[in-house]
C-alpha cells in the first residue's frame, strides 16, 4: 500500500470551469479517506484525477512517494471500483475477476491463486463459474470490488460504488467494505454524495462544494465542530437547524429574532461569544439538542406540524415564524400536530456562526 499527497491540486476546464480549487491534503498509507458533497462539488472529479482519468491543470499528485502528474493511468498501480459494475457479460466471475492480471501476462496458475483466495475473501467461491446474468446485485459489486482486490495495488479509489444497489444491500456493502479495509489495510479512497456512507465508513472525510474543500475531519469532529454552514447543514440527518437573529446578553445570553427572544442561558463556551454580542449570527443546534420542554426553563416555543415516528425515533418538524426546525425524540406521547411546544436547547451543544463569511465561531 502507499501513501498519497496532493499539493495545490487544480482542475481547470477549457471553458474556464474550476472543477478542483488547490486540493492539498494527505492520505495515509493504509487509511479510508471519503470525499463526499452534493453532485457537482468535484469529488468524482478528483478522483479521476488521482486515477489519471481527468488531466492536472496545476499542482503535485504523489503516490508511494512518486510523482504521478505525467504518468499514464496503467503506470499509477491503482485499482477503481465505478458506480456500474462494468462486468463482461460473456465472462464467468472467475474470468472477470481475472481478466485484469491476464491482460498484465500473469501466469495461469498466479491469476488462479488470486481469484481463489479474493473469492474466498468475498465468499464468491460458489459463484466461480456463473456470468454476471445470474448473481444478485450485492453479488455483481462484490465481483466489481473483487477484480480491483485480485490486483493487490497500491491503493484503491471507489466511485460512489453503492448507489445502484436497494437500502438493505447498501447497508450490508458498506459493511462487507469496511471489513475489508480493516482486513486488508488498504489505501482507500471512497467517493460518495451520501452522508451515512461517508460518516459510517471514513477515518477521516473530506467535505467538498463547488469543487473548494470546506473541510477534512474525523466523522465525528464534522459532526460536532462543523468549520462553516455548509458543512453544518451538509452533514448530519436531519441536518443542523439554523436560526437568525442579533446575539444579545440580558441577564443571559439571547438570540433576538423576528419572532423574540430564543433564551441561550450561560453556556460554557459562553466567553467567546463576547466579541459578537449585539451582532448578527446564525445559531445552530442539532436536532437532538432542541427538546421538548414539559416544565421548567423554555428556550423557544413553536407549532408542531408533522410528526415522523421512525421506530426508535420520532422526528419533530416544527416552525418557529419562518423558521422551520426539527426535534429528534425517543418514542414518547405527544401533542397533536398544530399545538405548540415548549422547546429547550441543549446549553453545551450550541454552535455560532458568522452568517457573512458562514465561518464558524470559535468556541
Amino acid at each position: 500500500m502507499a501513501a498519497v499527497r496532493l499539493d495545490q491540486l487544480r482542475k481547470v476546464y477549457p471553458n474556464g470551469h474550476v472543477g478542483v480549487a488547490e486540493a492539498s491534503f494527505e492520505i495515509a498509507d493504509g487509511e479510508l479517506l471519503v470525499l463526499v458533497g452534493p453532485s457537482g462539488c468535484g469529488k468524482t472529479t478528483l478522483l479521476r484525477m488521482l486515477a489519471g482519468l481527468e488531466s492536472i491543470s496545476g499542482g503535485t499528485l504523489s503516490i508511494d512517494g512518486r510523482v504521478v502528474n505525467a504518468v499514464a493511468p496503467k503506470d499509477r498501480d491503482i485499482a477503481m471500483v465505478f458506480q456500474n459494475y462494468a462486468l463482461y457479460p460473456h465472462m464467468t466471475v472467475a474470468e472477470n475477476l481475472g481478466f485484469g492480471l491476464k491482460l498484465r501476462g500473469h501466469k495461469q496458475a498466479d491469476i488462479d491463486r488470486r481469484v481463489m483466495a479474493t473469492a474466498r475473501t468475498l465468499e464468491l467461491e460458489s459463484r466461480l463459474a456463473s456470468r454476471p446474468a445470474a448473481l444478485s446485485g450485492g453479488q455483481r459489486q462484490r465481483v466489481a470490488l473483487g477484480r480491483a482486490l485480485v490486483r493487490d495495488p497500491k491503493v484503491f479509489l471507489l466511485d460512489e460504488p453503492l448507489s445502484n444497489l436497494d437500502a438493505k444491500l447498501r447497508l450490508s456493502m458498506r459493511v462487507e467494505i469496511a471489513r475489508l479495509h480493516r482486513q486488508l489495510k488498504a489505501t482507500m479512497v471512497y467517493v460518495t454524495h451520501d452522508q451515512i456512507e461517508a460518516m459510517t465508513l471514513g477515518q477521516r472525510i473530506v467535505v467538498l462544494d463547488g469543487g473548494v474543500i470546506q473541510q477534512i475531519d474525523t466523522p465525528m469532529n464534522l459532526y460536532e465542530r462543523p468549520a462553516n454552514l455548509f458543512v453544518a447543514g451538509f452533514v448530519g440527518s436531519p441536518a443542523m437547524n439554523l436560526l437568525h437573529g442579533a446575539l444579545r446578553y440580558d441577564g443571559g445570553w439571547i438570540l433576538a429574532t423576528a419572532r423574540g427572544g430564543i433564551a441561550l442561558g450561560e453556556p460554557a463556551q459562553a466567553a467567546a461569544w463576547q466579541p459578537w454580542r449585539d451582532r448578527e449570527v446564525v445559531l445552530g443546534i442539532r436536532p437532538e439538542d432542541l427538546r421538548p420542554r414539559d416544565m421548567g426553563s423554555v428556550a423557544l416555543c413553536a407549532q408542531l406540524e408533522v410528526i415522523e415516528p421512525v421506530g426508535n425515533e420520532i422526528f419533530l418538524n416544527l416552525r418557529h415564524g419562518d423558521q422551520t426546525l426539527v426535534s429528534r425524540v425517543p418514542p414518547r406521547p405527544l401533542p397533536e400536530p398544530g399545538s405548540t411546544l415548549p422547546l429547550e436547547l441543549a446549553a453545551g451543544r450550541l454552535h455560532l456562526f458568522d452568517p457573512a463569511s458562514g465561518r464558524r465561531i470559535a468556541t
